[in-house]
């Protein structure tokens, strides 16, 4: 692989929506494709629609954790190999199926995920200033939000 030049060419992107991700095996198959010759890897998250093919509503805390596991793997790997995340919001389970998990009911996840991978984590501060922005009392994590 290395001598095809294809390296210099692409950038691999590992996908993974779950909130238990393997973070070891993440970090070893990132030295996998520096050995192949890739400088820059991206990694591909979810905020939404990633969870189950009839999902209405987003479980705010499923993908809050995927997005802290990935920020796991980036803080175990070498400083310089993490080129960015694609933070995808899946409008299909798959292409077979029918729409789930409509934006209007995720913008509360996707704004919780992108302001934990903005400050490097969830705290109580996060919940705040998301809350503030959404103008929402009580930002609901662990259960559905109605």
């Amino acid at each position: 692989l290395p001598e095809s030049g294809v390296p210099q060419l692409v950038q691999p992107m590992i996908w993974d929506y779950a909130a238990d991700l393997d973070v070891e095996g993440k970090v070893q198959l990132i030295e996998k494709y520096r050995r192949c010759g890739f400088s820059k890897v991206w990694f591909a998250s979810a905020f939404k629609g990633a969870t189950g093919v009839n999902q209405s509503l987003t479980l705010i805390g499923h993908h809050l954790k995927n997005q802290l596991e990935w920020l796991e793997v980036s803080s175990r790997s070498p400083p310089d190999v993490l080129e960015g995340i694609a933070l995808t919001g899946w409008q299909r389970y798959d292409h077979f199926s029918v729409l789930c998990e409509l934006l209007p009911v995720a913008i509360p996840s996707l704004a919780v995920c992108l302001q934990a991978l903005k400050n490097g984590g969830y705290s109580e501060k996060v919940k705040e200033n998301v809350e503030k922005l959404l103008g929402m009392s009580n930002l609901e994590i662990d259960t559905y939000m109605r």
